[in-house]
């Protein structure tokens, strides 16, 4: 009844329905969503610098910062920044800069948040010649707003005294300090 070249064109066309139909399976969109997403190493770092040094310019061309590092490390999932032995000059355009120093130092991708960490140390000479040291464990500096914060204990050195507390919020342009809490003093007489 049928044709041998009838059967051969119906079995290849079976032979043919099952190959795609075995091959949509295996190659189908939805094969490739099961697969795990290839894992990335949360602190990898996509570029780095030694004895790093920058300067940055305000608007009106007066200095705004210098800082060095010995070591600045960008890692590349979080784009978060590295600094080790920050040593930071804060101009804010005055002759007089805070001078921010710690152990080591994490900038948030945007660079409006600094976390020093360790040995933080923020110092000023102001133009009557008055020291003040700021010493702390770790400190929260928002450079564009010229604020700092800490939870941690303080000890400022300075105006004749030495003043600690636990927890500041320290407004840069200002030269204001408020501490907020366990807040201790000694003077000197004059």
């Amino acid at each position: 009844m049928f044709s041998k070249k009838a059967k051969n064109i119906a079995l290849s066309s079976v032979i043919a329905a099952v190959l795609v139909a075995v091959g949509y399976w295996n190659i189908s969109p939805e094969s490739f969503l099961d697969k795990p997403v290839a894992q990335t190493d949360e602190n990898a770092i996509d570029y780095y610098a030694i004895n790093a040094h920058s300067v940055q310019f305000l608007p009106d061309g007066k200095m705004q910062y210098e800082m060095t590092a010995d070591k600045v490390e960008h890692l590349k999932a979080t784009e978060v920044t590295l600094v080790t032995t920050p040593d930071l000059q804060m101009y804010r355009g005055t002759e007089f800069p805070w001078h921010v120093q710690s152990v080591r130092a994490e900038v948030n991708p945007d660079g409006s948040e600094v976390e020093l960490i360790d040995k933080v140390r923020v110092a000023r000479t102001d133009e009557k010649q008055r020291e003040t040291i700021i010493t702390t464990t770790r400190m929260t500096v928002f450079p564009q707003k010229q604020y700092a914060q800490t939870e941690q204990a303080v000890r400022i050195d300075g105006f004749g005294g030495t003043t600690t507390g636990t927890g500041m919020k320290a407004y840069l342009k200002d030269g204001r300090m408020d501490l907020l809490s366990n807040v201790r003093g000694q003077y000197e007489a004059r």
